[in-house]
Order: C-alpha cells, then sequence, then structure tokens
C-alpha cells in the first residue's frame, strides 16, 4: 500500500475519530440537558410570578428543592462527560508518544543509511557483476541490493505516513481538549448556579422554620412522600423479579431443544423496555445481612434526632411515622454509602428533596434522603464508605434521613448501625 493511499485511508476515518462517540448518543445526551435545563428555567420563570410573601412560602422552598435537584443531575452528567474526554485526551497523549517514538527510530535508520552512502558511495548493479567472485556471488549481491533499496523506499513512505497519523493524532488531541475546556466551563458555570439556588433556599428555609402553618404543610408533603419511596422500592423490586424470572427463562431457554440443536440466541425473549438499563447483579457484593449491628454510619459521628416509628411534635402537637432514621450532621457534610452496593434511583420527592436509593446483595436497599449535592449516578456501583453526596438542610436542620429495606419491608436502622 502507498503512502497516498495509506494518507486517504487515515483521512477517511479522522471524522470518527474526532468524534469517538456514536452521534445518535451526543445527541441524546444534547437532548437529555436541554429538558433538564428547559425544567430548571420553568421553575425558575413560577418563582419570579410570585409575590414577595409566596417567595417565602414552603412552596418556594420546594421549588428551590427542585430546582437543586435538575441542576445536580445536570453536573453529574457534565462531569461523566469530561471523564471521557479526559480517558481520550489521556489516549491520545500515549498514542502520540509511541507514533513519535517510531517516527524518532525511522529517522535513525534513515541517517545510517545516509552515513553508509557517504563513507562509500553509491553501489550499482553492474559493479556488483563486474566485483563478484562468481556468477551467483553477483545474483546474490543484485537480489539484496533490490531488497535494500524497497527497504529505503518503504522506509520513506512509513515516515511520512507516520508524520501524517502525528499530525492527525495531535489534531485530534487539540479537538478533545477544547471540548473538556467547554464541559468545565460549563460545568463550573452549573455549579456556580447551584450554589446561588441553595443559599436562597436557606434563605427561604429560615423565614419557615418561623410559621408553624408552613412547618405543618411540611409534615403533611413528607407523609405523602414517605408512600412515594415505598412505591419506589416496591417498583425496583419487582424490576429484580422481573429480571430474574427472564434469566432463569432464558437458561432454561439454552438448554431446550429445537429440532435437536440449541436454541440460538435471537430465539431467546427479549429484554422488557420497563426499568433500568442497567445491571442489578449484586451476587459479587459483599454480605449485607452480616453487617447488622456493625454498619458504617452514612453520616460520621451523626447522632439520630428522629427515631425509627412514631415519632410526636409537641411543638405542632401532631404524631408522624418515620420509616427510618434522621441522623443530625457533627461537622462532616459528607453522606457515605454504608455497604457496597449499586446506585438503582436517584429522585426528587417533596420534604426530602434529592434522594438516593442504592440495592445491595440479598434484596436490601438503603435511602438517603435530604441531600444538597449529589456525586454519583444512576448504575454507578458504589464501595463501602463511598462518598456519594453531600448533606442539605431541611425544617429540622442539617439532617440526613436514611432508610433500610428487605424487598418490601423497612428496617429499623438502629438495629443495624454500629454502636457508639
Amino acid at each position: 500500500m502507498t503512502t497516498a493511499h495509506k494518507i486517504l485511508i487515515l483521512t477517511l476515518l479522522l471524522s470518527s475519530f474526532l468524534f469517538p462517540q456514536d452521534e445518535d448518543q451526543i445527541e441524546e445526551k444534547k437532548s437529555q440537558l436541554f429538558l433538564l435545563r428547559n425544567e430548571i428555567a420553568q421553575l425558575e420563570n413560577e418563582l419570579s410570578q410570585k409575590t414577595q410573601k409566596e417567595k417565602e412560602s414552603f412552596e418556594a422552598l420546594e421549588n428551590y428543592n427542585k430546582q437543586a435537584f435538575l441542576l445536580n443531575k445536570v453536573i453529574n452528567k457534565l462531569r461523566k462527560e469530561e471523564a471521557i474526554q479526559q480517558k481520550e485526551i489521556t489516549n491520545l497523549e500515549k498514542e502520540i508518544k509511541s507514533i513519535e517514538k517510531e517516527i524518532n527510530l525511522l529517522k535513525d535508520n534513515y541517517a545510517k543509511y545516509v552515513v553508509a552512502l557517504y563513507k562509500k558511495g553509491t553501489y550499482n548493479e553492474l559493479e556488483s557483476i563486474v566485483n563478484a567472485e562468481s556468477l551467483r556471488q553477483a545474483v546474490v549481491r543484485i537480489h539484496y541490493l533490490h531488497k535494500f533499496s524497497e527497504r529505503r523506499k518503504f522506509d520513506l513512505e512509513e515516515f511520512k505516513f507516520k508524520k501524517q497519523k502525528l499530525f492527525s493524532a495531535k489534531s485530534r488531541m487539540e479537538f478533545e481538549k477544547r471540548k473538556k475546556a467547554q464541559l468545565v466551563a460549563e460545568k463550573k458555570s452549573d455549579e456556580g448556579q447551584l450554589e446561588n439556588k441553595l443559599d436562597e433556599r436557606r434563605r427561604v428555609l429560615s423565614s419557615i422554620k418561623k410559621d408553624k402553618a408552613e412547618l405543618l404543610k411540611t409534615l403533611t408533603v413528607k407523609k405523602q412522600s414517605q408512600e412515594q419511596i415505598k412505591s419506589l422500592i416496591a417498583k425496583l423490586v419487582e424490576e429484580a423479579e422481573r429480571r430474574k424470572r427472564e434469566e432463569e427463562l432464558r437458561g432454561n431457554q439454552l438448554l431446550a431443544s429445537k429440532d435437536g440443536e440449541i436454541v440460538s440466541e435471537t430465539d431467546l425473549i427479549e429484554e422488557s423496555d420497563v426499568g433500568v438499563e442497567y445491571s442489578l447483579n449484586t451476587s459479587t457484593f459483599s454480605s449485607f445481612t452480616e453487617l447488622k449491628g456493625n454498619m458504617l454510619w452514612p453520616l460520621h459521628n451523626g447522632k439520630i434526632v428522629k427515631r425509627f416509628g412514631q415519632n410526636r411534635n409537641a411543638e405542632l402537637k401532631t404524631v408522624t411515622v418515620n420509616y427510618g432514621v434522621d441522623i443530625s450532621l457533627k461537622k462532616d457534610p459528607n453522606v457515605r454509602c454504608v455497604a457496597e452496593g449499586i446506585v438503582s434511583a436517584i429522585d426528587w420527592l417533596p420534604g426530602y428533596g434529592s434522594v438516593i436509593i442504592v440495592t445491595h446483595r440479598g434484596d436490601y436497599r438503603t435511602v438517603y434522603g435530604h441531600l444538597a449535592e449529589i456525586y454519583i449516578d444512576e448504575g454507578d456501583k458504589v464501595a463501602t464508605g463511598k462518598v456519594i453526596a453531600k448533606i442539605g438542610e431541611s425544617v429540622d436542620g442539617k439532617v440526613l434521613h436514611f432508610e433500610i429495606w428487605n424487598s418490601r419491608t423497612n428496617q429499623n436502622p438502629e438495629k443495624w448501625l454500629a454502636k457508639k
């Protein structure tokens, strides 16, 4: 293959190198970001139309909570894209170093050839015949002269090709660096916007804490959200059960015969469109049940301020049921995952704000609520102790709402957390 052919092929492939991600994927991600930002703009517009008094209500607080949740989703998507870009840049840097090493080797070989010619001069086929001691020696010399000449031509072509390849790789890297810089700037802007929203919600929250009527609203929506959490858990359990049934059926179909032959993959049942796309397999994770009584606290040095079960509010004269526990912040605002698992849901619920649900081995799930910032995404595998979020502030103060579920049954977290 000539240098011209190689360069032509390289040029045709260049566009695919410049855009390592599938175009449909890129458009889908852009569409997701657009929808999220559009929803944020709508919420902001709703706030702008409220009176000053309405802007300090529980409804306004929930508006800010929802905006913070959506901004977190935008930032996490940008963070993932940034990681993809950095990986591509790292790979290109390695490729460039490798090409440069190959070019230097070709340069050295060609330099040795030039020096040899300078010292000994040219050596043509006629000289090979005249100086040969025999016809056989003359034929052998001519053969090796041809080979030597072809090798030098190949080296020259290879050198030109490597130079073009180096240019392409450097162009690709500059393109990826520009894309990454754009993502970083975009993420920084969104992080600034998130911080502003959190400041605004803190101001509204301070006002609500002094209003009993507004505080009663929070208890009402929390009761509704408890049922939503229960419903979310039930859906995740159903999804896991559905997948398990499909895996068993697929295994049975593989073992079954069809006219004496094993059933092919194309004959197997298709995956349902319902549910998440990522793997929910937790069989390789460490045991969750063995953690009982010795579980890591999701908040370092936290203290339980609202217990599992019924809780009476003397000031508001109400009795509420807590499906988990509320843990107050002492100093460290980082929320840690209590056990190895898969992030199976990230949602926003009135009264609880941003909520994360993690699935663990043995059909166990943990729930983390009242979050200000989230550092993981659905489908991520998380290790025990991994920081998954940062605690937010609710009408109850800086507390983390924490629940443990086994299938559809909620557990008392106090029986699981390590004793202090």
